[in-house]
């Protein structure tokens, strides 16, 4: 059978992760058949390593673009680079799956979307935490209305613990110009897009509370709670930092029939007998509240979790027409406008926020912290192991 020719643009971290998924025979009907970056040394170190054959090497990715070699691009890149690069495949018609984030800004993101529609190559967000068995189950509890009408979400993720020599390894990391953000745009783009994926709503007001810099010496934000309030009254909290060990993930929803909670891996249930607020108009319920409280259980899933290479491997297959398309690139700019009206808000000393965001006023306070923005000098030659990294489906 024939097999998707890939090209990797980005050999950092990320990229190196996904090469080693190659290697491994994670991915059925795909291949390697170019990488490319901008970083001479970058190359070698691949080249020096990896046992993968008839690998052509590039500096510039539009020249590997140009090349015919590639059916399909993954972008690993900094996140300013992902809507310039998926663009510029777009436009070429090949295929191209961005890691997360889909951008650093909601603006960009919708003139990569604008040009993913008039495109005939697809494009797809490597939101791999959207495979993982739980998330899959608590999505589909809730849209069939198991719960009932949502009325609190509430996310605390504070278990990515990071060091100050993990923001020293790269000149990019933790500032406004390289990065465009701190725990919200690199550990929680996966987090923040589920909250809004698995719920089936995003919120229309958002009020941040950020601290920049709190825990580690960096320009950026690496502690955040944030409050949602939604269209149907429900209110929500986001609660995240990179600076407290050991942390929580705790994910729970309830509603007027009950609650979903994700924790520790395991997904549980607890319905109400009746739905509250029905319960809470027959004047026979005075005080009979207990009435109303079902039990706790686990939740059985399918206990699939393929991630990252789940995500490829549904790409490939899809371009070879042997399945649907899991995720559509074009969702992407959903978590993007999140973390910007959380952000935004946060400069804005927690003044609360629409949903739809201002992206002008977005992009002008950013370029106003970017022309700010400490200059780091760093070997970004080196690559780091990350295969430890990923308890949360965090970012590197």
């Amino acid at each position: 059978m024939k097999k998707i020719r890939f090209g990797i643009i980005g050999l950092g971290n990320q990229g190196n992760n996904y090469i080693k998924r190659f290697e491994n025979g994670q991915i059925e009907n795909g291949e390697i058949s170019a990488l490319c970056d901008v970083n001479p040394v970058k190359i070698e170190k691949v080249k020096n390593r990896t046992p993968l054959k008839n690998i052509v090497y590039f500096d510039d990715y539009k020249k590997m673009l140009d090349s015919g070699l590639v059916d399909a691009v993954l972008v690993e890149t900094p996140h300013y680079q992902h809507p310039e690069i998926a663009i510029e495949c777009l436009n070429r018609n090949v295929n191209v799956i961005v890691d997360k984030p889909a951008g650093v800004y909601t603006k960009q993101v919708r003139e990569m979307n604008e040009v993913a529609e008039k495109s005939k190559a697809h494009f797809a967000v490597l939101f791999n935490q959207r495979t993982t068995a739980v998330y899959r189950k608590m999505r589909e509890l809730i849209l069939s209305g198991e719960i009932g009408e949502i009325q609190r979400v509430t996310w605390i993720i504070t278990d990515w613990f990071r060091t100050q020599q993990y923001y020293d390894s790269g000149s990019w990391r933790a500032t406004w110009s390289g990065e465009g953000g701190g725990v919200l745009i690199n550990q929680c783009p996966h987090q923040i897009d589920l909250i809004q994926w698995v719920v089936g709503m995003m919120p229309k007001k958002v009020r941040g509370f950020c601290h920049y810099g709190k825990w580690h010496d960096i320009e950026v934000e690496d502690d955040v709670t944030a409050y949602f309030e939604y269209e149907n009254g429900a209110t929500g909290v986001f609660i995240t930092t990179t600076g407290e060990a050991p942390g929580t993930n705790r994910f729970e929803v309830s509603g007027t029939k009950g609650k979903v909670l994700c924790e520790g891996g395991k997904l549980y249930i607890n319905k109400n007998t009746a739905d509250s607020q029905e319960f809470s108009k027959d004047p026979a319920n005075t005080f009979g509240g207990g009435k109303l409280l079902g039990q706790m259980v686990e939740v059985e899933t399918d206990g699939k979790n393929p991630a990252h290479a789940g995500i490829i491997n549904n790409f490939a297959n899809a371009l070879l027409g042997l399945e649907e398309f899991f995720v559509d690139g074009k969702e992407g700019i959903k978590g993007v406008e999140l973390m910007n009206a959380i952000e935004l808000s946060g400069w804005k000393g927690g003044e609360a926020v629409t949903i739809p965001v201002n992206v002008d006023e977005y992009l002008e306070e950013l370029n106003k912290h970017r022309k700010a923005s400490r200059l780091k000098i760093v070997d970004d030659g080196v690559v780091a192991d990350t295969s430890n990294t990923f308890g949360s489906g965090s970012g590197v």
